[in-house]
């Protein structure tokens, strides 16, 4: 189901369909490093990730992360935005991720910007945070290219990493 669509861009609703494409991106270098290895290695736990996150998270509220398509690329699927309630966060939290030989041409601003909307447009969400590594500088730059203004540092996870909180109000 498409949820937005800008002039490069269609975001959808992921769904077990995608389990593929997801077990290709839970397994590139850049989200190992920034984000953790999930121990996702075949379609089928892919598959069961959806179900149990994404699936989950659009039934409990209403929102998610979404899956960027370049239209020029007959919908090639190349990353995935959204939003997440934490229960160690006070916001709702916006993430990205992004196959590699998609960075830096201007499409994760693009879907960022438009997760940004749909938060405060479509889901009435007033304050949007984000979390991420010190030393993942091309999230950083996205974050301040969005408006989010670095806060503190936090942990909110049990393996007791320190992150960077950034927030926006909408």
């Amino acid at each position: 189901m498409i949820v937005a669509e800008t002039d490069r861009l269609i975001l959808s609703k992921i769904t077990t369909d995608d389990a593929a494409f997801i077990l290709e991106l839970m397994n590139t270098p850049d989200w190992i490093k920034y984000i953790g290895d999930r121990n996702i290695k075949t379609v089928e736990e892919a598959a069961n990730y959806i179900q149990n996150n994404q699936l989950k998270c659009y039934k409990e509220h209403g929102f998610g992360y979404y899956k960027v398509q370049v239209k020029a690329e007959k919908l090639k699927s190349i990353g995935t935005f959204g939003l997440l309630k934490r229960d160690t966060l006070e916001y709702i939290d916006i993430g990205f991720s992004m196959l590699p030989e998609y960075h830096r041409k201007g499409y994760g601003f693009e879907a960022a910007s438009e997760i940004v909307h749909l938060a405060k447009n479509s889901f009435n969400i007033k304050m949007l945070c984000a979390i991420t590594l010190p030393e993942n500088k091309p999230s950083i730059r996205l974050l301040e290219k969005l408006g989010l203004s670095y806060q503190k540092t936090v942990k909110p996870f049990e393996d007791d990493k320190e992150l960077l909180f950034f927030v926006k109000k909408l």
